[in-house]
């Protein structure tokens, strides 16, 4: 097999990459833009030492699987990887993700439940991370997602998958920056003004949390200052905004947020509730983008916790605290850890608004604060970014749990390879609960429950 050379292949798998999977010769490619049950004419357009890669030329049989997609440019960017399958069948696709990674990194035999649907799929996501550039010619303002593997970026105009309203304020957002002399971000060059547009909104209130991310140190700025006046022109205009923030990113680097924010129009939070709690979600403060799956995932958990009677809690890698307060009112006491001091302050004033007396919040490294303690809980929550956690923190965390372990992820692939290693010393991971967080990709949420 070579580069340009052309087959025709039945498409027999989706990987977790995006991709279709065929076999040539038993070699497996994978199929740019393929659909589970294609046959397609293809040409192969890299070669490697395992696998292959090509693009469709002609799909010979539609699989009956594939569906149009709804946003139109769907094909261009690169957010919604899965948009022309049906749903119904992106979940058994994504059903099929999650048992690969268990059986193939874990070994693991206990059933992978079918995933639990999000209650939305379409205007779901209620975080939106733009990156900004500008034309060289005409000057104009672009906002949107990049296309697949590039840093080009496709000027958004309408995404079904977010409210309306982030539409509305970015529109704005390219319409009047120039007014304000303030330029677009230039990657290459490290140059210009504004490098993201951040919205965090919020499904329970309908307000929307602005954050424009510049290129430039921290610095007080003036009322008069340009930022600060685009800022509340933009408060102005839209009721729906909650408060505007700029956060300060100098550094030559793929990190959307720099360390320091600030609040110049408004408030610094939007307010969301998930169950009966009412939490305050910052700038820089990490929520999930899935308010309505998110509900789904919180109480599941807390079922799980409330099949042990009042047990001690520890919601490690906490954020604003979300598992530790939901089950507080289950829960004898709830310790919850997390390094990041924003959501920790978040994590705080909610406790106080929904006057909860037994969750205590450490702005602390969960490893660092497992070495530091003798005290051991009945339940240990864990929910770690999508590198999982090292194996000095299962370890610790064994040391530190008397009967059971709920783990979430976001990566089947690391919460494969760590469950691996809780069996290993002697854990029997009792259940696997994926859930569509992330409607139309081929992300998925699960929460694994094992037995210490």
């Amino acid at each position: 097999m070579k580069i340009n050379d052309e087959f025709i292949v039945n498409i027999e798998n989706f990987s977790n990459s995006g991709e279709g999977v065929a076999k040539v010769n038993g070699q497996v490619v994978f199929v740019e833009g393929a659909c589970p049950d294609d046959e397609a004419k293809i040409k192969i357009t890299k070669v490697n030492k395992n696998f292959a890669n090509a693009k469709i030329l002609e799909i010979i049989t539609t699989s009956p699987h594939r569906t149009e997609p709804f946003c139109p440019m769907q094909k261009v960017c690169g957010a919604c990887n899965m948009q022309f399958i049906d749903y119904d069948y992106q979940l058994k696709i994504k059903h099929q993700i999650v048992k690969d990674a268990m059986t193939k990194i874990a070994h693991i035999e206990t059933p992978v439940n079918f995933p639990i649907a999000s209650p939305k799929i379409k205007n779901y996501r209620q975080k939106i991370q733009y990156p900004i550039a500008q034309t060289k010619n005409s000057k104009r303002i672009l906002a949107g997602y990049y296309k697949p593997k590039s840093h080009e970026i496709v000027n958004i105009k309408y995404c079904p998958i977010q409210p309306e309203m982030c539409d509305k304020i970015i529109e704005f957002i390219r319409e009047e920056a120039l007014n304000f002399n303030i330029i677009g971000y230039d990657e290459k060059q490290h140059s210009g003004d504004l490098r993201h547009v951040v919205i965090r909104g919020s499904e329970y209130s309908g307000k929307f949390l602005v954050t424009l991310v510049l290129n430039r140190k921290f610095e007080v700025f003036s009322e008069s200052d340009k930022f600060v006046q685009f800022a509340k022109l933009l408060a102005d205009k839209f009721s729906e905004i909650s408060g505007v923030c700029i956060n300060f990113n100098d550094k030559k680097t793929n990190v959307i947020l720099g360390e320091k924010s600030v609040c110049v129009a408004g408030i610094d939070f939007v307010e969301e509730k998930i169950i009966d709690k009412v939490f305050k979600i910052g700038t820089n403060t990490f929520f999930q983008v899935n308010p309505k799956s998110a509900e789904n995932i919180f109480k599941y958990v807390k079922n799980e916790v409330s099949k042990s009677e009042t047990p001690t809690v520890l919601d490690a890698y906490a954020g604003i605290a979300t598992f530790g307060i939901v089950v507080s009112d289950i829960s004898k006491s709830v310790i919850s850890v997390e390094e990041n001091k924003e959501s920790i302050e978040k994590a705080k004033e909610v406790i106080v608004s929904n006057n909860i007396s037994n969750v205590e919040v450490y702005a602390q490294d969960t490893l660092k604060y497992l070495k530091s303690i003798k005290k051991k809980f009945d339940i240990t929550i864990l929910d770690p970014p999508r590198k999982g956690c090292a194996q000095e923190v299962l370890s610790e965390t064994l040391n530190h749990t008397k009967e059971k372990i709920i783990y979430v992820s976001c990566n089947p692939a690391t919460l494969a390879r760590d469950l691996k290693y809780l069996k290993e010393k002697g854990c029997k991971v009792e259940s696997i609960q994926p859930f569509d967080m992330f409607c139309h990709t081929t992300h998925v949420e699960t929460v694994a429950i094992v037995k210490v």
